[in-house]
């Protein structure tokens, strides 16, 4: 028998050069991952010493505590889970106490996430769908539409989500029940870094069942299966919770996470509708294409070859995907980096499925090579709006784009006044939204709220609040004041008749116990007054941040 290879034709020719750009070689798609991580890896780390926002500023000051050896709720109050507070204190222990560390924590979550959405989207269209989704996933979530540049607790649910897609498809795939627990256990700690993670939970839970019913393996085997993950997706709360007890502030740790996120998730259906429309146009804005090859992704699970067999896999992540965005129905910008992951997954899917069907009918590299070069024209399309923030303006004027109306920026150098004259005993108090403050100042609250507006609103636990508030202001006697007047701290004060016995009762404590030592004045540039001038000092602008001293007894 004759071993001589017989010779390819041209077609088989060119259907071989058109399987290529479907499954491009594994050193190529490393390659262009790598080259991809580095591009947006260098514009994080240009930016990185912007200054923080209030939600970093609480993450931050938090996890400052937890390496302090102080538990979460005790000296420092808010509804997220503790799991964000403790990769923080992870992040300030690697990188260093400083916003830039906590930016290159980012960095570096952001680009293992994108390896991630590779891996996943690889695993189930390919490569070249790999290489897109994960170059979707870095783009959309390096912008300012999704307040990408900042360290929101959506970027820490999206990486142990995935994670636990992935293990669950090996579990699947190998009916591994310790693969299985896995998946339970990253899913979890999705959770813990905000509630809103629980959805990806729920699309594990639910896919697990769809798929071992398929297989025909009967109610005891889905049963099974169900328990097992579900007991790994309960440990970590469970655990958090047995810590949490251990440290002597379950009561405070319930009432805020359970108690009162309950009462803050109430929102007026109106009210949740126009959010998501106004914040939605904002997200999409940027990158306008790139969410329309999202939709022919969509469609591409009813005509592609290799998508249709994942229909209900897609459309099931992308429900629970946006389904994570709605508890509270505030719909923030960063709310929908947690999205992102699917959207990355259809427009990978999009390329794929094309590159499939032109295969098809015209097999030819350069043929099927169109999706991909049309995906390469949307993703630089979504680069050139956004250019300048990438690689040309200055961290803080970026910053300042995003943030215009805010004190974040004056907050550093409040901080550095307040840092220089305490010492590191002496209680602080921030009087306003920005618990930034307390961790550039490194010195400890005397009071734990760390927002202003649960003390404003009228809501189930206000006047208990508000008591609290108070009296640890007055027992605790801070040794300096940070007193931030403006609107963006507090939300509506004027003429809300049920906060002005609480507000007469705090101006009645600032104007007997503390004297003005210092004025940051934030008009179009802001000007910074200290010592005595700042006590007849009459501010500009309406935002204002004074800094206070305790008076002397007489």
């Amino acid at each position: 028998m004759s071993t001589a290879k017989t010779p390819e034709t041209r077609a088989e020719l060119s259907a071989r050069d058109a399987a290529r750009i479907l499954q491009p070689p594994a050193v190529i798609a490393v390659t262009v991952l790598v080259l991809l991580l580095v591009l947006f890896g260098s514009i994080r780390y240009r930016l990185r010493e912007m200054p923080l926002e209030r939600d970093e500023g609480e993450y931050a000051y938090s996890g400052q505590l937890l390496l302090q050896g102080v538990p979460p709720y005790q000296l420092a109050y808010n509804m997220k889970l503790p799991g964000i507070y403790a990769v923080y204190a992870g992040i300030l222990t690697v990188f260093g106490e400083t916003p830039a560390g906590i930016h290159l924590g980012l960095l570096a979550v952001n680009a293992v996430t994108a390896l991630l959405i590779y891996w996943l989207v690889t695993l189930l269209f390919g490569r070249l769908a790999g290489l897109v989704a994960a170059a979707t996933w870095l783009l959309l979530s390096t912008s300012a539409s999704v307040l990408g540049f900042e360290a929101h607790a959506t970027n820490f649910v999206a990486l142990p989500a995935i994670l636990g897609i992935i293990l669950l498809l090996y579990a699947l795939d190998r009916d591994s029940s310790w693969l299985l627990f896995a998946s339970g256990v990253a899913s979890g700690v999705a959770v813990l870094m905000k509630q809103h993670g629980a959805l990806f939970a729920l699309f594990c839970l639910i896919y697990l069942g769809v798929t071992v019913r398929e297989k025909r393996h009967g109610i005891r085997s889905l049963m099974r299966s169900g328990a097992i993950f579900s007991v790994g997706a309960v440990f970590p709360y469970l655990l958090t919770c047995a810590l949490i007890y251990r440290a002597n502030v379950f009561p405070q740790f319930w009432f805020w996470t359970v108690s009162y996120a309950g009462e803050y998730s109430k929102v007026g259906l109106r009210r949740a509708i126009r959010a998501f429309v106004e914040n939605a146009s904002g997200v999409v804005a940027p990158a306008v294409l790139i969410w329309v090859l999202a939709a022919v992704g969509f469609s591409a699970l009813w005509w592609g070859r290799s998508a249709r067999p994942h229909r209900k896999f897609v459309i099931l992540l992308f429900v629970c995907s946006f389904l994570s965005l709605c508890p509270g129905a505030y719909f923030r910008p960063h709310y929908f980096i947690l999205i992102l992951p699917a959207v990355a997954l259809l427009i990978g899917a999009a390329v794929s499925a094309a590159a499939e069907k032109l295969e098809e009918h015209f097999p030819f590299r350069f043929v099927t090579a169109l999706p991909a070069l049309i995906f390469l024209i949307c993703f630089g399309a979504g680069i050139l709006p956004q250019r300048q923030a990438y690689f040309f303006r200055d961290p803080r004027a970026v910053f300042a784009s995003s943030y215009s109306d805010s004190s974040f920026a004056a907050a550093v150098q409040v901080a550095d006044y307040v840092k220089t004259h305490t010492t590191p005993a002496d209680r602080i108090a921030v009087i306003g939204s920005e618990p930034e403050i307390y961790f550039y100042a490194q010195r400890r609250g005397a009071t734990g709220y760390l927002y202003m507006y649960s003390l404003i609103v009228k809501q189930k636990y206000t006047a208990r609040m508000r008591k609290e508030f108070m009296n640890e202001l007055e027992t605790n006697k801070p040794e300096c004041v940070a007193y931030v007047d403006v609107w963006d701290s507090w939300g509506e004060r004027a003429g809300v008749a049920q906060a002005e016995p609480f507000l007469a009762r705090l101006d009645k404590f600032m104007d007997e116990e503390y004297v003005r030592e210092g004025v940051a004045d934030m008009g179009a540039t802001t000007e910074y007054v200290w010592g005595p001038a700042a006590e007849d000092y009459r501010p500009q602008s309406s935002k204002v941040i004074y800094v206070l001293r305790r008076k002397q007894p007489r």
